[in-house]
């Protein structure tokens, strides 16, 4: 992902299906450290794994910070079986992850809370457009074209006639 902004307006270059989840963690008592502090910190190991397993599915995440008591990531994945597998993998991050967050999540009276949404989205049922921006959000995980290689407006670009 490019930290310089491309100038003009750009498109989100995929044309094909895409999966987003979005998920976050939301301190809902900052005293409950050991509640909410695990969960925080086991993220970044896991996109690390998926970021060094190029068949992983995983497209492109970005972190986002929602207020000062949640944490929200948002990702793009090629399929919700890649997904899904990554999930319920014994020998990948993910699934230790899980198991320790709802033991701390039964022991910790409420201290944490966590959420996530997956969408499947078929191709031609999203668009994007970036002006003076870096690669980012589903630019970032697909790459960006000039925009009239996509269609100059967001209808021929959503393809809805």
């Amino acid at each position: 992902m490019s930290a310089e902004p491309i100038k003009g307006r750009m498109a989100a270059a995929g044309e094909r299906d895409v999966v987003v989840l979005l998920i976050g963690m939301r301190i809902n008592s900052f005293a409950a450290v050991r509640s909410w502090w695990p969960v925080a910190r086991a993220m970044r190991p896991m996109l690390a794994e998926l970021s060094r397993d190029p068949d992983s599915g995983l497209l492109g995440y970005r972190i986002l910070l929602a207020g000062l008591r949640e944490v929200q990531l948002v990702q793009y994945w090629e399929s919700k079986e890649k997904l899904f597998a990554y999930a319920a993998a014994p020998d990948r991050s993910h699934h230790p992850a899980w198991a320790a967050f709802n033991r701390r999540l039964r022991e910790g009276k409420g201290g944490v809370g966590m959420w996530h949404e997956t969408y499947v989205v078929p191709a031609g049922s999203y668009e994007a457009i970036y002006v003076n921006m870096p690669e980012s959000g589903l630019g970032g995980a697909l790459g960006v074209v000039p925009v009239a290689r996509r269609g100059d407006r967001a209808a021929a670009r959503l393809r809805i006639s």
